[in-house]
């Protein structure tokens, strides 16, 4: 057991030191000597969920015999959020005409769309890519950009039926986001108000951009008789995860999170997709264009693997007894 996490550790280091970005000009290689492909992510490279996720694409990739050093440039431009390092990165990398681009999140395949039409996009992890004018369907993409959305709309309904789950019961729902990096919030809103009015709960936004933000709220919504907390998925909120989860805990709010990282860090419980399968898909993608697909001609795909966590330490400390339905269906339980 040492000796693999040991490897999986000097793995997810070198991918650490690999996504720092580097010397525009030290990278310009001809055309033909290297496929070249362009990442361009919304965490920093020193942020163990983004080292993951680029582990899980590198590993997929040598295994679809595409080798980092050989004959694959993979050049990776973490933004860790700021909004005026997605331009320039964007920039950077289409300056240097790779074979395909990779976007992770929103933020980042927005940017790269205003710098090439042209240049094969696969997305990773965007929740609403028609409606928010990426691709003309899911089915037929259309144009330079296709990829892998996070959200499936039942999604919703069992984020709240998890917070009915459990005893007290929460009948106030605050549903936390960053306006500013989840334009898609609204798709999720109307999904997770009409499961709402079933469970005879109400909804309202909370809307937040810092920390401090985050803590006015939850102690706001603590102030409320059987207060609950349901985070959107968001790049916010994964990078602010420990303050949201922190401010959880202070003010003794149950709360659903939509990936694990949350439940790891000490959050009560998880329901989502698990993204780093969605990079490893993408690179199946990125294999097939390399070899001469279209992305227009490669559908949009939806998430198909799930995962329910459940932490019973941060339950107990919270005073929250979780229904054993619940506990029988989790794919991990945190005693």
């Amino acid at each position: 057991m040492t000796g693999r996490l040991t490897r999986r550790g000097v793995l997810l280091a070198g991918i650490g030191t690999a996504l720092m970005p580097r010397p525009l000009i030290a990278q310009v290689q001809p055309r033909n000597a290297i496929r070249r492909l362009g990442v361009l992510t919304t965490l920093p490279a020193s942020e163990p969920v983004g080292r993951a996720r680029a582990a899980s694409l590198v590993q997929r990739l040598e295994a679809l015999h595409w080798r980092e050093g050989d004959n694959l440039r993979i050049d990776w431009r973490p933004t860790g959020g700021d909004p005026a390092l997605y331009e320039r990165y964007a920039a950077e990398l289409v300056a240097l005409d790779p074979d395909v681009l990779l976007a992770g999140g929103t933020p980042s395949v927005v940017a790269l769309r205003r710098h090439t039409t042209t240049i094969p996009t696969i997305f990773v992890v965007v929740t609403d890519p028609v409606g928010q004018g990426l691709v003309e369907s899911l089915a037929h993409p259309g144009g330079n950009i296709t990829g892998f959305t996070d959200f499936d709309p039942p999604m919703a309904s069992k984020w709240l039926g998890m917070l009915a789950q459990i005893t007290p019961t929460p009948t106030h729902v605050a549903v936390l986001y960053n306006p500013a990096t989840a334009p898609f919030a609204p798709l999720m809103l109307r999904a997770i108000e009409n499961a709402a009015s079933s469970l005879a709960m109400t909804i309202r936004v909370a809307l937040v951009r810092d920390d401090s933000e985050i803590e006015a709220t939850l102690r706001d919504l603590a102030a409320e008789e059987r207060g609950g907390l349901l985070v959107l998925p968001d790049t916010f909120t994964v990078a602010h995860r420990d303050a949201i989860v922190t401010f959880a805990a202070r003010y003794r709010l149950p709360a659903v999170y939509w990936i694990r990282y949350f439940v790891d860090s000490g959050g009560m419980m998880s329901y989502g997709i698990d993204n780093n399968d969605l990079w490893r898909r993408a690179a199946d993608y990125v294999d097939r264009i390399l070899k001469g697909d279209k992305p227009r001609d490669l559908p949009v795909q939806n998430p198909t693997k799930f995962q329910l966590m459940i932490n019973l330490q941060t339950a107990a400390a919270l005073g929250i007894t979780i229904a054993s339905a619940l506990l029988v269906a989790a794919d991990e339980v945190i005693e």
